[in-house]
């Protein structure tokens, strides 16, 4: 098979999974009561999910710091499950796999519940 053939048959496919994901993480803040738009632009929606999860916004700065920012997005993602009643399991989905978990919870029938807040 050419390389030309190759991609022409990728890149749909690709686009397509980009889209049905993007669809779910919508969904995720829609059920999370934001508007849905708020998980397309950069920097704003991990902003946005950080106040999902009740937790100070200047959590963003350390996504920027080497090594920290992967304990963070652990610590993202297991609030995330928790916040929508799924288990450690659930949560070690989403940070491992997350282009099959978050559909699950984008689509699936979790419910969003609100965390009291936790501010500094």
């Amino acid at each position: 098979m050419s390389e030309e053939l190759l991609i022409f048959l990728l890149v749909p496919v690709y686009i397509a999974v980009v889209v049905f994901y993007v669809i779910a993480l919508w969904k995720i803040y829609e059920k999370a009561e934001r508007p849905g738009w708020n998980c397309l632009i950069p920097f704003y929606n991990i902003y946005v999910l950080l106040e999902i999860l009740s937790k100070p916004g200047l959590w963003l700065i350390l996504m920027f710091i080497p090594l920290v920012n992967i304990v963070v997005g652990v610590i993202i993602t297991k609030e995330l499950a928790k916040v929508f009643g799924k288990s450690g399991w659930f949560a070690a989905g989403l940070f491992l796999l997350p282009m099959i978990f978050y559909p699950i919870l984008g689509f699936g029938d979790a419910e969003y519940s609100n965390p009291k807040p936790e501010h500094i």
